[in-house]
């Protein structure tokens, strides 16, 4: 009814523009509904943000509720995946005072002004905006927050010892205090605030962070700020031109080191997700990358860097802590792991350990008989997370399991259900339009590829077992009620090999087991199940049931706890055994035929989540998952290709980059997309030879209208295809080489082609002995296409 009145696009008399009606629709539609997605939907639905709340801004009308129905209809666009900076992009006079609104009430620290759900609602609309620096409006006002001037928000004493890293930064940040010196009074302080915004929000978020309680009732509002703050690190961390000075801001924050110690970190419901994404911004805080130049770090420059931390960590020790001599004298293996680093600090007194810290630039000096404001967790977690020995990114990929287990399978942060609607947040990697590096890239690709798979994964295993019916039998066994084509109970498990670690591995080189099942089904499902090759991928899995015989499966409840599913576990078929128990290669036909229905076959289970779990049971005493499997799944085999593209992408991590210079900035998302395309590109070569492209000298006049053709042979007869055409390559001779050659190219020179028919003496035109020839008249863009991918470069077709 409002839309119909004030600004539906159809209706021809509109009520002029009333300022109240924002008020209203603000505080009793969005937030008396606790900002419903019914309600934004049908707002934004009838473009309320197009034709009334942009269309109307300025600086006189603005209030609360106008930014914060303009936040919500952006973040109801970008929920929906459609265009969203549209509407700004066409009236772009009042963004810049509405943008720095925005920043005004993300830093209220009053929650009566703004509550914290309106202030995460303003932490997703500027985690869009950093997210959309593509958009020349949007990237004028956030540059202003992520330049190089943020480092004055550094304590003197790192913001000396980065300067000090690169003599150019130097030059860089004299030339700012030179400019601010001229700048006016109301310029400098805006420009102090806005360089010191992300800063002080970290500040704010601390404050939020320490404002939830250990156990008790925890406002979720509170929770959902967090998760959302911590989004927006990630994705400012994500991309290199938010990340290059924001990285050591944030470092100098020590804002993981807090959220580490956090309360809602140690709560096991609330803080999962959090933690999650902790993890996440952990990782990418410490990416090898050189932040600056935005290099990939190579495994031995790492190496540096850790051993210049250490180093630096025993001079300071040697120099002016007489308690650390030991540990300033060992050597940096022996010193530099969590355990031996919290035994050489625990023992000291907080004021020790901030002296510590100051000394490596981490904290503010103390004055003269002034004692540690820090707890002494704080300290002692600040010093060891930055000198601890990190493993290498490829090492921890390449110790991580390719199957997905039962933990990741049912995590609803990492693997949403059907219904996921856009508005929490995911514990995911972000496919931009950026990546830092090109194992950025392909990692980002490995974690959500490996998510997509375990998605189908899980419906397949839910749809088998339930249709199986486990239910718990009278003697406290399983008894399967039901029966499902693409599963089978197990009759007997056992792991026969074990095979010795590689070299520098500590997990097996292999990992064999035997799984017999008993085949008593319909002949076209024993073809079925014998039909399994080498390679095929299945899934052992347990069930403990705790329903009693005859229970009806819901499947609305959730299905681990009705079936009582406890572990998950991949395994790849390496052959079904004979009589004899040999494997039985592929190949022999007829196939042998076995007797009986026992069959017997051998799979490769995963040697790192075999490791994993032999550790957790000697260390911790859990039981040994791999006597308990009572059921193997086996799934259609062309949507389970999914462990051999993961092992092609983890191979290509492990060998050095073999992406082509012209294709590397492309991929990563920097530089000109169409620098890759044959006519800028170096290397272009210039007779090309087409064979049976064309099927006659006039096919090949219209398929290059604009230029002269210039045939060699001058008796039409012989003018007949296949042809080989010599083009003028622009760009390719070099001023020098002009010179040298004396001749400029003349103008109808550049648009002659060269074409020269195939002939071979006393035999006719060539191919003379080929019966098939393309017989398609190609159209002009078509040859186009054929000729870009002869040449060098991408070729889109």
């Amino acid at each position: 009814q409002l839309a119909n009145k004030y600004w539906a696009p159809h209706v021809k008399k509109k009520l002029s523009f009333d300022s109240k009606v924002i008020e209203d629709v603000y505080i009793k539609e969005i937030v008396r509904s606790k900002f419903a997605i019914r309600k934004i939907m049908l707002l934004e639905f009838s473009q309320y943000l197009e034709n009334y709340l942009w269309m109307n801004y300025s600086p006189e009308v603005s209030s609360k509720a106008y930014l914060m129905s303009i936040c919500c209809m952006v973040n109801e666009k970008f929920r929906e995946n459609v265009p969203a900076w549209e509407t700004f992009k066409k009236k772009p006079e009042h963004f810049p005072f509405f943008f720095k609104c925005i920043l005004e009430a993300s830093l209220v620290e009053d929650d009566s002004e703004y509550s914290l759900h309106e202030q995460t609602v303003l932490l997703l609309f500027l985690d869009h905006c950093f997210n959309s620096l593509e958009v020349d409006l949007i990237r004028g006002q956030v540059q202003q927050l992520i330049s190089l001037p943020m480092w004055m928000a550094l304590q003197p004493k790192r913001l000396e010892q980065e300067l000090k890293k690169t003599p150019k930064l130097r030059k860089f940040w004299n030339l700012i205090k030179k400019n601010d010196e001229k700048m006016d009074k109301e310029s400098r302080m805006r420009a102090y605030r806005e360089r010191r915004f992300l800063s002080q929000l970290i500040q704010k978020f601390i404050s939020v962070l320490k404002s939830i309680p250990v156990s008790g009732p925890v406002s979720m509002d509170k929770v959902h700020y967090c998760e959302r703050f911590i989004e927006l690190m990630l994705d400012l961390e994500a991309l290199l031109p938010t990340r290059r000075w924001f990285n050591t801001v944030l470092d100098d924050s020590h804002l993981v080191v807090h959220c580490y110690l956090s309360s809602l970190a140690k709560r096991e419901k609330e803080g999962h997700l959090f933690s999650q994404l902790l993890d996440m911004l952990k990782f990418y805080t410490g990416f090898e990358i050189n932040d600056q130049t935005g290099n990939a770090l190579t495994e031995n420059e790492m190496t540096t860097i850790h051993y210049d931390r250490i180093t630096s960590l025993q001079r300071a020790a040697f120099a002016h802590f007489p308690e650390l001599y030991d540990f300033a004298l060992s050597n940096v293996a022996a010193v530099d792991t969590r355990d031996s680093l919290v035994k050489f600090f625990g023992p000291l007194s907080s004021d020790t350990l901030h002296r510590v810290a100051s000394y490596l630039c981490l904290l503010p000096p103390l004055s003269e008989g002034e004692g540690s404001s820090y707890e002494k967790e704080f300290l002692l977690e600040l010093l060891v997370s930055r000198h601890e020995r990190r493993i290498s990114q490829i090492q921890q990929l390449n110790q991580m399991p390719l199957y997905p287990t039962e933990k990741i399978i049912w995590d609803e942060n990492i693997v949403p259900t059907e219904y996921y609607s856009g508005e929490g947040c995911l514990a995911l990697p972000k496919l931009n339009l950026q990546f830092l590096t090109l194992h950025d890239y392909l990692l980002r690709n490995f974690n959500l590829f490996r998510l997509e798979s375990t998605y189908e994964i899980r419906q397949d295993i839910e749809d088998s077992v339930s249709r199986m019916k486990p239910w718990l039998s009278e003697y406290g066994g399983v008894v399967f009620g039901g029966w499902a084509r693409m599963a089978q109970p197990i009759v007997s498990f056992t792991v026969v090999e074990v095979a010795k670690p590689n070299i520098g591995e500590n997990w097996p080189m292999r990992v064999r087991a035997d799984v017999t099942i008993n085949l008593n089904v319909r002949d076209n499902i024993k073809d079925e199940w014998e039909g399994l090759r080498k390679h095929d991928v299945c899934f052992l899995i347990t069930v403990r049931p705790t329903q009693p015989y005859g229970t009806k499966f819901d499947r609305r409840r959730p299905f681990v706890e009705q079936t009582g599913l406890v572990y998950v576990r991949g395994c790849e078929i390496q052959g079904m055994l004979d009589e004899k128990g040999r494997v039985i290669e592929e190949g022999p036909e007829p196939k042998p035929r076995l007797k009986g229905d026992c069959r017997t076959y051998r799979v490769f289970l995963d040697p790192n989540q075999y490791q994993q779990d032999m550790t957790n049971t000697i260390q911790n005493g859990a039981e040994d998952v791999y006597e308990t499997f009572n059921i193997i799944m086996r799934r259609k085999p062309k949507e389970n290709n999914f462990k051999a593209v993961l092992e092609t992408i983890r191979n290509l991590m492990n060998t050095d980059c073999v992406v082509p210079d012209w294709l590397h900035d492309i991929i990563l998302g920097y530089g000109d997309p169409s620098s890759a395309h044959y006519s800028k590109m170096p290397n272009q070569i210039a007779t090309l030879d087409f064979n049976d492209t064309f099927l006659s000298i006039d096919h090949l006049k219209a398929s290059f209208p604009g230029y002269n053709i210039k045939v060699t042979v001058d008796n039409p007869v012989l003018q007949t295809p296949p042809f080989r055409i010599t083009f003028p390559i622009k760009g390719g001779k070099g001023k020098k080489r002009k010179e040298e050659d004396g001749n400029e190219e003349k103008p109808e020179e550049a648009k002659t082609l060269i074409v020269e028919p195939h002939v071979i003496p006393n035999r006719g035109p060539y191919p003379y002995n080929q019966p098939k020839r393309n017989t398609i008249q190609f159209t002009h863009t078509q040859i186009e296409a054929i000729r870009a991918g002869m040449q060098p470069g991408l070729t889109m077709v």
